[in-house]
């Protein structure tokens, strides 16, 4: 049986692994080493060749010496690694392990410590721009980028109506509540916004934040040659978690009875999977970085989204697949969580990875690209533009059981919306629960206001708009809209 050391020979080099032959090349190997100290830790090991054989070292001790006094010389702060030699297949072999050091930024003394720093990408090492080596410093003294001050601001710069709107109107989110939620903090004995604030409440977030929004496109087959639709999101935050499903709604192609709107399968995309994933890049993105918008690209066969900045330092692809949560913007995180966007700590990814078993989807895919992470959700079928093509079998469903869809299986969202007043009168909260939306500025932004302004719907009590006994009917132009043969009218 092979033994845990032979297993790692037989891996391919990654974020935690990599071969050399030798200590032929110092300056690739020593940023190799300080990209370990930075991002995850990792084990590089001397004596394999580019084909994973091994060839072992000829001089183990002097180059261990060797290796020791270069690690001494080369990278500040101080590095210690862990070094051993191993026997196998006869020959001996010399490894070196770091650690993710409490240091950080480590960085290569000979290029200096805004360009000699690091990180570790994939199997390959990246040199740290200014923005992530604050991030590395920051996380390694404890402090996330949305707590920090924003001393040029005041309160008066939050849009606190908005804030209070989607904590309901019983919470009068004073400032003790503001400082315990941390979107207020003593800055020069002062009170101003962090970051966060701005971020999720700012009035003016554009003007400070630039790159914080949201872009979405549907493209046309399974690349971005071709554009079909697009739009940019620049809502507060926890708002666009509902101003991205709707564009991803918009997209979609049912798959069951029309007539049965709460079953799971009604919609070709999983959309409990896809609000995780939502959620999750607008949580973990980093907004230090510049010219880096969060992205949501809807192809024929799969959805991916990405935010901007990799990994937080010790956190791995199969770390988040296991559950393993680190947060980046805490400020962020614990208003979502208040708003009840975030169940559990920790357990939104391996939810999502169950879930896509048992709808038997393919298997997701996160992956680091570039300075961003990326998730993919495959879909079980293409869905083109107009119609969709059975690309993957149902295990219940034999091959005469895939029929093709066509453009008449076209999921309108504003049909959905007015489908329970066919029946009756529906108040806020009941269209609200079928939407299966909680936040009630989403909610009328997507779907109220755009079906009172087509007249597709009216108020039972006009000369009231705010009352607490309002419900809202359908018109006889809504009834003719749910009754047209064209499922893409215009919202």
């Amino acid at each position: 049986m092979p033994s845990a050391f032979e297993h790692i020979l037989q891996s391919s080099e990654s974020k935690t692994l990599e071969f050399k032959r030798d200590l032929s090349s110092p300056r690739n190997f020593l940023r190799t080493l300080v990209a370990f100290a930075n991002t995850a830790g990792g084990r590089l090991v001397f004596g394999v060749d580019d084909q994973n054989n091994v060839i072992g070292v000829d001089q183990p001790l002097d180059d261990e010496e060797r290796l020791c006094s270069l690690v001494a010389d080369a990278i500040a702060p101080r590095l210690v690694p862990n070094i051993e030699f191993i026997t196998v297949e006869g020959k001996t072999l010399l490894t070196v392990e770091v650690f993710l050091s409490g240091l950080r930024p480590h960085y290569i003394k000979a290029e200096g410590p805004e360009a000699g720093v690091y990180i570790r990408l994939g199997s390959t090492n990246r040199q740290a721009d200014r923005e992530l080596i604050a991030e590395l410093r920051r996380s390694a003294e404890g402090i996330s980028f949305d707590e920090l001050p924003m001393p040029g601001l005041s309160i008066d710069d939050l849009d606190l109506e908005a804030a209070r709107e989607m904590f309901g109107r019983e919470s009068s989110l004073g400032e003790k509540e503001l400082l315990t939620l941390k979107l207020l903090t003593q800055e020069q004995g002062k009170l101003v916004p962090t970051k966060g604030a701005t971020l999720l409440f700012g009035k003016e977030r554009k003007r400070h934040f630039s790159d914080a929004w949201v872009q979405c496109g549907r493209f046309v087959g399974l690349d971005k040659a071709d554009i079909f639709d697009h739009t940019e999101l620049h809502d507060h935050l926890p708002h666009a978690v509902e101003s991205i499903m709707f564009f991803l709604k918009k997209h979609a192609v049912r798959g069951a009875d029309f007539t049965e709107i709460r079953r799971k399968d009604v919609w070709s995309i999983p959309l409990g999977i896809l609000r995780e994933v939502v959620i999750n890049a607008l949580v973990h993105a980093d907004y230090s970085q510049r010219g880096a918008p969060i992205r949501v690209a809807f192809f024929d066969d799969r959805i991916e989204v990405e935010n901007p900045g990799i990994l937080l330092p010790g956190l791995t692809v199969e770390d988040m697949k296991q559950g393993i949560s680190k947060i980046r913007n805490h400020v962020i995180a614990r208003v979502f969580r208040e708003l009840n966007l975030i169940e559990q700590w920790g357990s939104g990814m391996p939810r999502i990875f169950r879930e896509a078993r048992e709808l038997g989807l393919p298997k997701l895919e996160i992956m680091e690209v570039g300075m961003r992470v990326r998730v993919v959700v495959r879909l079980a079928e293409q869905i083109q533009t107009g119609k969709a093509v059975a690309s993957t079998q149902s295990p219940t469903q034999s091959p005469t059981q895939s029929p093709t869809k066509t453009a008449s299986d076209q999921v309108d969202p504003m049909r959905i919306f007015l489908k329970p007043l066919e029946d009756r009168d529906r108040s806020t909260l009941e269209l609200m629960e079928h939407m299966g939306l909680k936040h009630r500025a989403s909610f009328r932004e997507n779907y109220l206001h755009p079906a009172l302004e087509k007249g597709y719907i009216q108020r039972t009590i006009p000369d009231k708009p705010s009352s607490r006994k309002q419900k809202y009917r359908l018109t006889l132009k809504g009834h003719q809209f749910l009754n047209s043969e064209n499922n893409n009218t215009e919202i």
